[in-house]
């Protein structure tokens, strides 16, 4: 193939006997200057040769002196660019040719099987911002500076490899000094594929809330005056719309809760640097390598008080969620004055994300009262990730926006789809020895989510070029998921237990091979027996599992209303606690209990009329949070949970409850008779939360060691949504690692169902075989 047009070849003295190779590379390898770093390698050692994309990665052939080849090898495994990440490298010795004295970049090589890992967005580097804010740049203060270490990827990507005709920068063709430097393998923007400038880039502009063009000679100063007049803003970003505010101004912070539908979930923040945020929170040294690093997450952070952060933005929470930064279009919002705005994504609650100017100004009037809105096209939208930092490990809440869609390693053969749940969507694909994950696709219950659902899964296949043999979905009978994929599948569907894919989830993660305990704890999933599971204890590994035990069973009032409403699981562990005499100490209990509704719930739980029974370790949070008074009734998922986990986060250690052990079941109800014992003789409700969360550590642990006297097994690993509670994590485990226990946690997937497709897909291929 000829060399790429217009490029200055570099001329080499090639030696009397030359050694050749070939290199080939997989891994985070285009769009992060890979290329130009194996030209300028070769150039400076003196070989002869080229270098290309391919749908497989990189691939090189160098030929010259045998000792400059050497340094070649040695300098390439110790400079590798810093946004890319080798998985696979093979040198290949060949027979010299005749190739003159030049080495060469060529156009990239689509042909054969895609291979090639896709790259993430990466958050705008150091040099790039110096020019944004270097007055005498022809950048300066351009929002979509960018270069091969920073910026768009995978959100800009139609196709692979990774050049500007297959992302959305393709219409916007380059001016002659941005060719100039695209075209120049010694400069930094040596084929960044967004690259542009304010002559022949895209722009931004500024909308009313009618969506009429507001006259602004500079588009974000105008919107910082927006937010300086409390205004939410809707703001096109890299990877969709955020809907933004003043995060110290308490009524617009309010007003936006209104407008969203989201009376009481903690909204982002995104503050202008790191000293910025330790204003308002606690920031730990690892906890600032994640907000400085290249996938620019929301990191969970322990909040300060007093903090100057509106009191609506993360209530009845002890962390707020906060971000820096990642484009050039945050950093010129967040300039001084302004120090911290509300990020929350652009939509009504648990609707998809908007991503193109038609959906913001379709489905977010009425929500901002201005819009900030730019013209490159968004492919793939994608939420921001949120973690959390665990003992010097990220513990992902969401996998999303600067990590996905990297490949996971795993011991996969066959081409199979997982679809993963209704709750935290994300897909699976898997090829030869790696699994992909996709984006957060969020909640799958409306139209317009199941068509996000099926723009995601074409173009997960088209980008890594596979068709799968095998497509798994959960065996919830009433699923959109499922239902889609029986539809559109039909007899190459594999269903997989909820909880099951939790344990492969985990155990694909880490490699394990064999079987393994587990501990996996949720809210819901549905179970073998038609109950509904959620604190389960298991053995297997990826072809079967054996369930060596449980929660206790507890009826659920309702049904799917228990899971919105404590109180309901309040009335039942009450029931199940003090039998027929439950009536003798509802008067120890929050006024809450003297709602009549509670003794028609106790009425459907002892008749068994709409209580489908459960063994959900979300629901027995529930019901704590209840009893203490603490949350009645929730506006989002997992909200009881997280409150109680807030309410102890100032506690020392603390004494466990007691519990029952029989028939391989777990009974709390020792502790549900303690913890209203305690409320009623005043013990603080931070007091009684801890030791809540001791007692769900000290059962588990003594199951555990119940159940390695019965297997053998040693190693277990932690799986489902509860895991995301860091104070039970760090007590189960601490607890367990005493008692000579190997344990896995979740690092690089999430524990909830954001991680569940990859152990749908890890079974599914053993089942399927």
């Amino acid at each position: 193939m000829a060399p790429v047009a217009g490029k200055a070849l570099a001329r080499v003295k090639q030696a009397a006997s030359p050694v050749a190779c070939r290199i080939r590379v997989r891994g985070v390898v285009q769009g992060v200057g890979f290329r130009p770093f194996v030209y300028r390698l070769a150039v400076e050692e003196g070989l002869s040769g080229w270098v290309a994309n391919t749908n497989q990665g990189v691939e090189a052939f160098l030929q010259g002196e045998p000792g400059a080849a050497a340094r070649f090898r040695e300098r390439f495994q110790e400079e590798i660019p810093p946004a890319a990440s080798v998985a696979e490298c093979a040198f290949e010795e060949e027979a010299p040719r005749s190739l003159g004295e030049e080495f060469h970049i060529r156009e990239s090589e689509p042909g054969g099987e895609k291979r090639s890992f896709l790259t993430p967005d990466m958050a705008v580097c150091r040099a790039c911002m110096e020019e944004v804010l270097a007055a005498g740049d022809r950048r300066h203060r351009y929002p979509f500076t960018n270069c091969t270490h920073c910026g768009p990827r995978y959100t800009i990507l139609e196709d692979v490899p990774y050049d500007r005709p297959r992302t959305t920068m393709k219409d916007f063709s380059m001016c002659p000094a941005c060719e100039k430097e695209y075209e120049d393998p010694l400069d930094r923007r040596f084929h960044a594929q967004p690259n542009a400038c304010p002559v022949c880039g895209p722009c931004l502009e500024v909308l009313d809330e009618a969506g009429s063009p507001v006259s602004a000679e500079d588009p974000l100063e105008r919107c910082r005056e927006f937010f300086r007049e409390g205004r939410i803003v809707a703001v096109m970003g890299l990877g969709g719309v955020h809907l933004a505010a003043d995060a110290r101004r308490e009524e617009a912070v309010r007003r936006l809760r209104e407008r969203k539908q989201r009376k009481e979930k903690p909204f982002a923040l995104m503050a202008r640097d790191v000293e910025a945020v330790g204003k308002f929170a606690r920031v730990s040294p690892e906890e600032e390598r994640l907000l400085l690093s290249p996938a620019a997450p929301i990191v969970l952070l322990s909040k300060k008080t007093p903090n100057g952060i509106a009191r609506s933005v993360a209530p009845r929470q002890s962390t707020f969620g906060a971000m820096l930064p990642y484009t050039p279009l945050h950093h010129l919002l967040l300039a001084p004055p302004e120090e911290v705005l509300v990020m929350t994504s652009g939509n009504e609650s648990d609707e998809p994300l908007c991503y193109t100017k038609e959906e913001a100004l379709g489905r977010l009037s009425g929500l901002a009262d201005a819009f900030l809105l730019h013209n490159r096209p968004i492919a793939v939208p994608n939420e921001d990730s949120v973690v959390r930092s665990e003992r010097g490990r990220t513990l992902f809440v969401r996998r999303s926006r600067g990590h996905a869609p990297l490949p996971i390693g795993a011991d996969v053969q066959r081409r199979v789809l997982a679809l993963g749940g209704d709750l935290k969507n994300t897909l699976c694909l898997t090829r030869p020895g790696e699994a992909v994950l996709s984006h957060h696709l969020g909640t799958i219950e409306s139209p317009a989510s199941l068509e996000r659902l099926e723009k995601g899964v074409a173009h997960l296949q088209k980008v890594l070029g596979v068709s799968p043999a095998i497509v798994a979905c959960d065996m919830h009978p009433d699923y959109f998921t499922g239902r889609w994929a029986e539809e559109r599948y039909g007899g190459r569907i594999v269903r997989v237990q909820h909880h099951h894919a939790h344990l492969a989830s985990v155990m694909a993660e880490h490699r394990l091979e064999g079987d393994v305990l587990g501990a996996l704890f949720d809210g819901a999933g549905y179970g073998a027996d038609g109950a509904v599971w959620g604190g389960e204890f298991f053995a297997g590994d990826f072809s079967a599992f054996r369930r060596l035990g449980h929660f206790e069973y507890i009826p659920m009032p309702g049904g799917d209303a228990a899971a919105r409403e404590p109180l309901r699981m309040a009335a039942a562990y009450l029931r199940a606690a003090f039998g027929d005499e439950w009536k003798d100490v509802v008067h120890q209990l929050p006024d809450a209990f003297q709602d009549s509704r509670v003794g028609v719930w106790i009425k459907m739980v002892e008749e068994r009329v709409n209580s489908p029974l459960t063994s959900s370790a979300g629901r027995l949070f529930d019901a704590v949070a209840s009893l203490v008074d603490l949350r009645h009734r929730m506006s989002y998922e997992g909200q009881a949970a997280m409150e109680l986990e807030a309410l102890c986060a100032g506690e020392g250690e603390a004494p466990p409850y007691g519990f029952e052990m029989r028939e391989a079941r777990l009974s709390f109800l020792p502790m549900i008779r303690e913890v209203i014992s305690e409320r009623a003789s005043g013990v603080p409700a931070p007091r009684i939360a801890a030791r809540f969360h001791a007692t769900l550590a000290e059962a588990s642990a003594r199951f555990l060691v119940c159940a390695r006297g019965e297997t053998g097994l040693d190693r277990v690993v932690f799986g489902g949504g509860v895991f995301q509670n860091v104070r039970l994590l760090r007590a189960m485990r601490t607890r367990l690692e005493a008692l000579g226990f190997e344990v896995y946690v979740p690092e690089r997937v999430p524990p909830n169902d954001g991680g569940l497709a990859l152990g749908q897909a890890l079974i599914a291929e053993k089942k399927g075989s």
